[in-house]
C-alpha cells in the first residue's frame, strides 16, 4: 500500500484591506513596514561611509591648521588635489566615505564638476582648523594614498563632517571603496 502526501488546501488570495478577516492579512507585512520606516528614518545618521571609526579602533586626531591651495596653480605645501584629495607636504590623503568627479573627465560637464568640486574642498579646509584621523585597519588605498576622516568641532561640541558636507553640497557621491554603476 503506498501512501500519498496530502496537499496542503489552496488558500484563498490574501487581502490588504482593513476589513479583510484575520487569517486573510498578512502577519509580517506591518513589522516589515515599521521596520523599513525605521531603516529609512536613521540610514543616514548611521551611514557608514560618514561615521569615523571608534576611538580605540582609530588614530589618535591630527590637527591641520594650514592654508591650502591648488595643487596645480599655486605652489603651496597644502594643497587641494581634487574634490576628495588633497596634499599635505609629500602626503597624499583621500577623504573617506566622498567620490568626487575627476578633474581630467571624460567630458567637459565632468571636468566642470570636479573643478566646483575641488574649489569647495577647498573652501571647507580653509574655513579653520580641522581634525582627522583612521582606522587603524585601513590606512591606505590601493594606490598609496593616506585614508582619513576630517571633521572640525563647532563651538558647543557639535562636529561638521568635511564628507558630509562635500555630499550634502552635490559636488561628491557616496563612496564605500567602489564606484557606482552607471556613471
Amino acid at each position: 500500500m503506498r501512501f500519498r502526501r496530502r496537499r496542503p488546501p489552496i488558500s484563498p488570495p490574501l487581502r490588504f484591506w482593513p476589513d479583510a478577516p484575520r487569517r486573510h492579512r498578512p502577519r509580517r507585512a506591518g513589522r516589515l513596514a515599521a521596520l523599513g520606516v525605521v531603516g529609512l528614518v536613521a540610514w543616514p545618521a548611521l551611514d557608514p561611509a560618514l561615521l569615523r571609526a571608534p576611538a580605540f579602533l582609530s588614530t589618535e586626531p591630527e590637527r591641520v591648521d594650514a592654508f591650502f591651495g591648488r595643487c596645480r596653480v599655486d605652489r603651496t605645501p597644502a594643497c587641494v588635489v581634487d574634490g576628495d584629495t588633497l596634499r599635505l607636504g609629500k602626503r597624499r590623503i583621500r577623504i573617506v566615505g566622498i567620490d568626487a568627479p575627476e578633474l581630467d573627465g571624460q567630458c567637459p560637464r565632468e571636468r566642470e564638476l570636479a573643478a566646483r568640486s575641488a574649489a569647495r574642498l577647498q573652501q571647507l579646509l580653509n574655513a579653520g582648523p580641522f581634525l582627522m584621523s583612521t582606522r587603524l585597519d585601513q590606512q591606505r588605498d590601493r594606490y598609496g594614498r593616506e585614508l582619513r576622516s576630517l571633521w572640525r568641532e563647532r563651538p558647543g561640541g557639535a562636529e561638521q563632517s568635511i564628507a558630509a558636507e562635500m555630499r550634502s553640497s552635490g559636488l561628491a557621491a557616496r563612496y564605500l571603496g567602489r564606484k557606482a554603476s552607471g556613471g
